[in-house]
């Protein structure tokens, strides 16, 4: 695995900062080669001095960084990409500000080709801490909040402290998984978004004690997540015969699902997650004599029947 390319996705509403992020990443000399994938964009100034000719579909800059510009199929781009393999360690997908990013992330987790060749890292969302409110009924700025890994508060000089507690305890009522960041001009240490590895079912996801408190549970929004911690030991059977069932009626209504299980039999944790219809699972590291052998599941989405979910997913506990 260790050649594998780790894959950034950045989205957010139009204005938020994106390009600002996206020429930070490019011009910040943090001894990594990036790729950017830009979509839809025509050009992009970077650093304004250098601006993608439109003529030219990849092209590489003098720090060793390389641009694209998505003008077909995401796929033929990293697959174009991927034959100059050697010229860069990382790579940054940016999506349209009005994209849903779940097409994206799923074409790292459908084609068996790239699952091979590059890993999806984190999905990056950059919010406009003073213009949110007023697209917050919208459906892509919602489902982009969702799909996060990493959120970047960003703008909050424009906003008092009050104004940003309200948005990231209603961000934290949306997506409890996230980290989030508060930023000007979208600056942000590289280390926060390249190399996080939140996506990585081999590492795990280690779900924060916090994550589970009663703030992920003011269902005002109509995204919004859940969590369900369960001791016990769960009948894999039964639990596969409940996900495909859930995905299949609905999986249009899950946006991430993430989890830790406890398997009947197993001394290692079975670590899972999905995205809409989508799901991959994996055995993971054992567990410490010290750990408490818990199940931890956590559902981002709308229209959840939280109490449904908790019922049915106790069902599937050994009995």
């Amino acid at each position: 695995m260790t050649n594998t390319i780790p894959v950034t996705v950045l989205t957010g509403y139009l204005g938020a900062g994106k390009t600002t992020l996206l020429n930070r990443i490019l011009t910040h000399e943090h001894g990594q080669k990036v790729a950017v994938i830009v979509n839809e964009f025509g050009e992009i100034g970077i650093d304004n001095q250098l601006v993608i000719d439109t003529d030219e579909e990849i092209f590489e800059m003098n720090n060793g960084c390389i641009c694209c510009t998505v003008r077909g199929d995401l796929m033929r781009i990293i697959g174009n990409l991927l034959k100059r393999r050697h010229k860069f360690d990382h790579l940054v997908i940016e999506t349209t500000g009005l994209a849903d990013p779940a097409p994206v992330i799923q074409t790292f987790f459908v084609d068996e080709d790239l699952k091979e060749q590059i890993l999806l890292d984190a999905v990056v969302t950059v919010v406009d801490a003073k213009h949110i409110w007023q697209h917050w009924d919208a459906e892509e700025a919602q489902e982009q909040i969702a799909f996060a890994d990493v959120i970047l508060l960003n703008k909050t000089d424009l906003v008092t402290p009050e104004q940003l507690n309200e948005l990231e305890k209603r961000i934290r009522g949306m997506n409890a998984m996230a980290k989030i960041y508060r930023t000007q001009q979208s600056d942000v240490t590289m280390d926060a978004l390249l190399g996080v590895r939140a996506f990585d079912l081999q590492r795990a996801l280690e779900i924060d004690p916090q994550f589970l408190s009663e703030d992920a549970h003011e269902h005002d929004e109509s995204v919004y997540s859940i969590a369900l911690v369960e001791s016990g030991a769960v009948d894999m059977q039964k639990l596969n015969r409940w996900v495909g069932n859930l995905l299949r009626t609905q999986g249009v209504n899950i946006f991430r699902m993430k989890g830790i299980l406890n398997v009947a039999g197993e001394e290692n944790r079975f670590v899972f997650q999905g995205v809409h219809m989508l799901f991959d699972g994996t055995r993971d590291r054992a567990w410490k004599p010290s750990e408490e052998r818990k199940n931890e599941l956590v559902f981002i989405g709308r229209n959840l029947d939280e109490t449904q979910l908790r019922e049915d997913f106790r069902a599937c506990l050994v009995r």
